[in-house]
């Protein structure tokens, strides 16, 4: 048991260092890869056509090539052996002009040396297939000593062969000996794949065109703009992504339209008792007994508004552009008309596409929120080319760290925190972070630098 046991040890700790490994690996060419969908496609298309134009390369290289080489060298090398036995089948010739007539219709230029030494062993070329090739073939055809040079002169194959008394110097086409067309081979390999691309790049962006717009589409929504002119085009999947959308984005707007219909209806039957309220009490006079119940339906009124808000959120509000620093500055002259000390800072392009009407309104409830329990009030925005961001500080006693999402949720009135509002609704946070995040954005809290609390709004661009 113990054997066994020690094994399946073993046999753990390799699966893990394995998987180590592999997850290692996996990371770090996750890191190369492109994250686009668009780079990912075109290179899911280009990795096996180069693969697979390499391997094409290398077969045609190492065999045709390689075969058809070996054989032209072999028939140089016949040739150069007939012309060696010619020279000593005709010893008579002395000017050799029968071996001469003979070279000139095989192709080559023959002449003779005087008799010595060979020369030294030249530079090999970096592809030496045609020197290794042809030396292999003269040395099986001649039994004497030969010199080649392949490189010297581009066009032509200098080869020195040893006689009895001179040393014979032929001179023979490279293209004789040598597939010399690498060239053209390598030219429409890599003209045919350009084209190739080319067409798939180009129908490739056509493929994608209809996922981007689906994405514009679903990011405009979820910021609350429209998306003008979309449907679905594409691939059958992405037209039915597309139709799924839209028929989505179909559904919460009839749920949204029903919902501020029915509170259209809520809202004017209410309005209308709180209305005959103050029609009566108006006709009592002024009384001093009254005066409790007359603030009762101010309250009243007032609830019903912060209730109406909450429920019917920014709908039937077109997004349009919006100067934020100027909407700002409104801001601050508002709480400082209350007698608050307020500053305003803004960075960055002011203009912002958003629904000004409810957006002002949720930037209205954090400033009144710091008015309410802070003296000096700090309203600072910024805007980059992906986000904005407004910041509200005070100088008030803050919100504790565990009660800082708590005080969100609608008609939440924390006893001791600082959102409890005498009269209020708890709703003024509940609206401002439905607003938010109709826009695509939210808003979070934290603490400010001038000891009270600091409310962030960050919305995408």
């Amino acid at each position: 048991m113990s054997t066994i046991d020690t094994g399946l040890t073993l046999l753990k700790s390799a699966a893990g260092r394995v998987s180590a490994a592999n997850g290692w690996m996996g990371n770090a060419f996750k890191g190369w890869m492109p994250t686009g969908l668009y780079a990912r496609a075109l290179l899911i298309m280009i990795v096996p056509m180069v693969i697979l134009q390499t391997v094409i390369a290398f077969v045609f290289m190492e065999r045709h090539w390689n075969t058809v080489t070996r054989r032209l060298s072999q028939a140089v090398a016949q040739d150069v052996g007939s012309l060696v036995d010619i020279y000593k089948g005709y010893p008579q010739d002395k000017d050799h002009t029968q071996l001469r007539r003979i070279a000139v219709r095989m192709q080559f230029v023959v002449d003779f040396l005087p008799p010595g030494d060979m020369p030294p062993p030249g530079p090999k070329p970096f592809f030496s297939l045609l020197d290794q090739t042809l030396s292999v073939q003269l040395g099986r055809q001649l039994n004497r000593a030969f010199w080649i040079d392949t490189v010297g002169n581009s066009n032509q194959v200098e080869i020195r062969v040893q006689v009895d008394d001179a040393v014979m110097r032929i001179f023979a086409q490279r293209s004789a000996a040598y597939a010399s067309n690498s060239e053209i081979f390598l030219f429409w390999m890599v003209g045919t794949s350009s084209i190739l691309l080319i067409v798939s790049v180009l129908f490739l962006r056509n493929q994608i065109k209809p996922i981007l717009r689906l994405a514009d589409a679903a990011e405009s929504f979820g910021k609350g703009r429209e998306a003008p002119n979309f449907r679905p085009r594409g691939a059958r999947e992405v037209r039915r992504a597309a139709g799924a959308f839209l028929e989505m984005k179909a559904r919460i707007e009839r749920a949204m339209e029903q919902r501020t219909a029915m509170l259209a209806g809520v809202s004017h039957d209410l309005r209308t008792i709180l209305t005959r309220f103050k029609l009566e009490l108006a006709l009592i006079g002024d009384n001093p007994e009254l005066e409790g119940m007359r603030k009762d339906v101010d309250e009243m009124s007032m609830m019903l508004e912060d209730y109406l808000a909450f429920a019917r959120g920014d709908s039937g509000e077109q997004s349009q552009p919006t100067d934020m620093a100027q909407a700002l500055e409104e801001l601050r002259s508002d709480a400082e008309r209350h007698g608050h000390t307020a500053t305003v800072t803004f960075s960055g392009l002011p203009v912002v596409t958003v629904k000004p009407a409810s957006f002002k309104r949720c930037l209205a409830n954090l400033v009144t929120n710091a008015a309410r329990y802070g003296k000096t009030i700090a309203i600072s925005g910024q805007r980059d080319h992906r986000y904005l961001t407004v910041t509200v500080d005070d100088d008030g006693p803050g919100i504790p760290v565990h009660l800082r999402e708590e005080v969100f949720k609608p008609f939440l009135r924390l006893d001791n925190a600082r959102n409890q509002d005498e009269g209020g609704t708890g709703l003024g946070l509940a609206i401002a972070r439905d607003i938010a995040r109709s826009h695509g954005g939210d808003i979070t809290l934290g603490d400010s630098p001038m000891g009270g609390l600091r409310a962030s709004v960050r919305i995408p661009v």
